[in-house]
């Protein structure tokens, strides 16, 4: 196949723990063509979506691991796959991406995630669909209405919904420290919806990211562990990851997520569950594949690619 990766600048991939890397890795391995752009390379001519693009080479060295080929513009129904694979934040020009590549999807381009699909999941808000898998979780501008949910559970996390990497994440406790404060700076004075959601203590044993490809889980997660002091178990954050089987629970919200995600478009997606309970919904970029298949020999870009070419089949 030829694979057409966007993503974000390839000078700033730390490719040791880089899952977009992996993904190549194991495609250049089944001697598939790489093609990589940003989201800034798409365009339209009349009905026809393009992009300029550059063939891919892989070095092998982690240190200086790409060589990258001379532009050009070409459609994008020249490709066999494309994959967006760009982090967010999902502002305006992350949404007209989308638009652009539900464009090239009519006119035949297969596209992973769908961007529909990427568009309907609010990586937080996605939560509610699932509902019975969650604990309580308010969603609003208004300040009192946090105050309030305070109140009543006591213990609370409070978030905005377009953050990434744990940014942006605080725990009120009982003693209600601070609430004023991180209500009017994270919601601009009313400006931003916020999200609050009931203390999870289990988040002590880790933030799991779970994967589903294809409309499966990948059989272990990846336990985002806090460091001392911290409720922010991600990576990015300074959480240690640690491999470990799905517990029963686990399987439970993944078995019953992955077909209906899959059917809506999302060939990949993580998600994220703290203790019993299903916290986000990712679906732009998720990550940990190569932290899960370093600690459990579980080749997580292999099942990936091996979904890929299932659905392009």
């Amino acid at each position: 196949m030829r694979i057409l990766f966007i993503t974000d600048p390839l000078e700033t991939f730390t490719v040791y723990k880089d899952s977009t890397y992996a993904m190549m890795v194991e495609a250049v391995g089944r001697g598939h063509t790489l093609f990589v752009c940003q989201p800034w390379h798409l365009s339209m001519t009349g009905h026809a979506v393009e992009a300029t693009v550059q063939p891919l080479e892989l070095t092998g060295d982690d240190h200086d691991w790409y060589r990258a080929g001379e532009a050009a513009l070409k459609p994008l129904t020249g490709f066999d796959a494309v994959l967006m694979r760009k982090d967010p934040p999902f502002d305006m020009e992350y949404v007209t991406s989308t638009w652009l590549l539900e464009v090239a999807e009519r006119q035949g381009v297969r596209v992973f995630n769908k961007p529909q699909a990427i568009r309907d999941h609010s990586e937080k808000l996605a939560i509610a669909q699932f509902s019975q898998f969650t604990v309580p979780t308010l969603v609003t501008r208004d300040a009192g209405r946090i105050r309030r949910f305070h109140a009543e559970q006591g213990d609370i996390i409070i978030k905005p919904l377009d953050g990434m990497g744990g940014m942006g994440v605080f725990r009120i406790g009982p003693d209600g420290m601070n609430l004023g404060s991180v209500i009017e700076t994270l919601g601009h004075n009313g400006a931003r919806s916020l999200m609050a959601q009931q203390y999870i203590p289990a988040i002590r044993d880790g933030d799991k990211r779970i994967l589903l490809i294809g409309g499966a889980p990948v059989p272990y997660a990846l336990a985002r562990v806090p460091l001392a002091g911290e409720v922010r178990g991600n990576l990015a954050a300074g959480g240690t990851g640690r491999a470990q089987p799905l517990s029963e629970r686990d399987a439970q919200i993944a078995q019953a997520l992955a077909p209906v995600l899959w059917q809506r478009g999302l060939l990949l997606v993580g998600l994220d569950v703290i203790g019993d309970y299903l916290t986000e919904v990712n679906v732009t970029s998720p990550t940990c594949f190569r932290e899960i298949t370093a600690q459990t020999g579980f080749n997580v870009a292999g099942m990936f690619i091996d979904a890929l070419e299932h659905a392009v089949a």
